[in-house]
């Protein structure tokens, strides 16, 4: 079992009301995605500043941290400290990390909504991952999956403007269910997640509802997960990145109708839930 390390149960509101006037004059108030900065320390060493709603940061710096592949293992970190009347996290290591400057010299501004980074090349550990062979994923269970997200109740009903992201279970269980401003930022919250509760990724379905970029396609095979299903579409370097690795990418996914790009031979069709055919891409 890897060591947890200590963490605070830092909160804030996720959301604030604002007066709004409509166009025949009328005012009301509605509620807006409450967003603000977290800028990261590691060992004193100021990192990165997230823009975030702040609903999961202890688990949000982790997958940062994760999935930047500036630490290897969860035992590598002593704490993680979140006080958000200075709007700063500070991360404390047991044995710090190796040539931290050599490794985040290099930047990569991303298409991550709220504008991602990713240290180091973008490309750099793709060949090194392996994605599980024998994963499946039933046609059932995918349309199990989107009607879930379907009815989960979320800030985006109530105050739009956020992305989400969701990891599922084999059989179509939602393990968790992030918002946030950004959705580099909610996958991050959920690799953190996986971490803490020390749960791999290769029978795992991950869901979100941005675009399946090349920064999401790289992160989602850091987190071990074959199968990345939105309700939105993917982008051509998304999309090679993903045939690369072997893994599956269902693009809008909405009701019963998706396409699959790549990965198709993971895929379990089930005519028998469709009245029409099935578009395959």
């Amino acid at each position: 079992m890897s060591r947890r390390p200590l963490l605070s149960s830092a909160t804030v509101p996720l959301t604030r009301e604002v007066e709004v006037m409509d166009e025949r004059g009328r005012l009301s108030t509605i509620s807006i995605p409450a967003e603000r900065p977290l800028t990261v320390y590691v060992d004193k060493r100021e990192l990165v500043t997230l823009m975030t709603l702040g609903g999961a940061p202890e688990a949000l710096t982790l997958g940062y941290l994760r999935n930047q592949r500036l630490v290897r293992s969860i035992d590598e970190i002593e704490s993680v400290q979140v006080d958000w009347e200075v709007e700063a996290v500070a991360v404390t290591t047991r044995n710090g990390i190796a040539d931290v400057e050599e490794r985040t010299s290099k930047k990569v501004v991303t298409t991550g909504c709220g504008q991602g980074s990713v240290f180091g090349g973008l490309m750099d550990e793709v060949d090194s991952i392996t994605l599980s062979p024998d994963a499946r994923l039933k046609q059932s269970t995918l349309y199990k999956i989107v009607d879930t997200i379907r009815v989960q109740q979320s800030i985006y009903k109530q105050a739009g403007s956020v992305h989400g992201c969701a990891l599922f279970s084999s059989d179509g269980e939602l393990l968790y269910f992030v918002e946030d401003v950004g959705r580099h930022n909610a996958v991050d919250s959920i690799a953190g997640r996986m971490w803490l509760d020390d749960i791999g990724g290769d029978d795992k379905i991950f869901y979100t509802t941005g675009r399946l970029t090349s920064e999401m396609v790289i992160k989602g095979a850091q987190m071990g997960i074959p199968f990345l299903l939105s309700r939105s579409g993917t982008t051509q370097m998304g999309h090679m990145v993903a045939e690369k690795l072997g893994m599956s990418l269902l693009a809008r996914c909405t009701g019963k109708h998706f396409l699959l790009l790549t990965g198709k031979e993971r895929l379990i069709l089930e005519p028998h839930l469709l009245e029409g055919g099935l578009r395959v891409a």
